[in-house]
């Protein structure tokens, strides 16, 4: 299986997942000018950021290491982007959250990381 496919099915699985927690996936795959931002969703009054990152299994570590500086910065650059672009008030609670997914195990950390300006 080529990694694009697989990645479209991990993150469908992630969307899945995501709703079945209660969240309104409103965007996959949502590129700007900076970055790219796997999925956008609702969770209550907190308008969510959430990376993927999938392993095939835990033998290098579970991937909480993965998401570099760098990374996290682009995902908030292209936030703000997405926020100016759907005139979303800059005071609606926003939140980073990241779902692993291991295998076929999936977890969920929300307020992963925090907004970096």
């Amino acid at each position: 299986m080529n990694k694009r496919k697989t990645g479209w099915e991990k993150e469908q699985a992630a969307a899945e997942f995501l709703e079945g927690k209660g969240y309104e996936v409103l965007e996959r795959n949502y590129w700007c000018t900076f970055s790219e931002v796997d999925i956008v969703a609702r969770e209550g009054e907190y308008l969510c950021f959430l990376e993927i990152k999938y392993r095939k299994n835990d033998r290098y570590g579970g991937g909480e290491g993965t998401i570099s500086m760098k990374k996290i910065r682009k995902i908030c650059q292209c936030a703000r982007y997405y926020m100016k672009e759907k005139k979303i008030p800059m005071d609606t609670p926003v939140r980073f959250d990241v779902v692993f997914i291991i295998g076929e195990q999936i977890r969920l950390i929300k307020n992963a990381f925090s907004y970096i300006g």
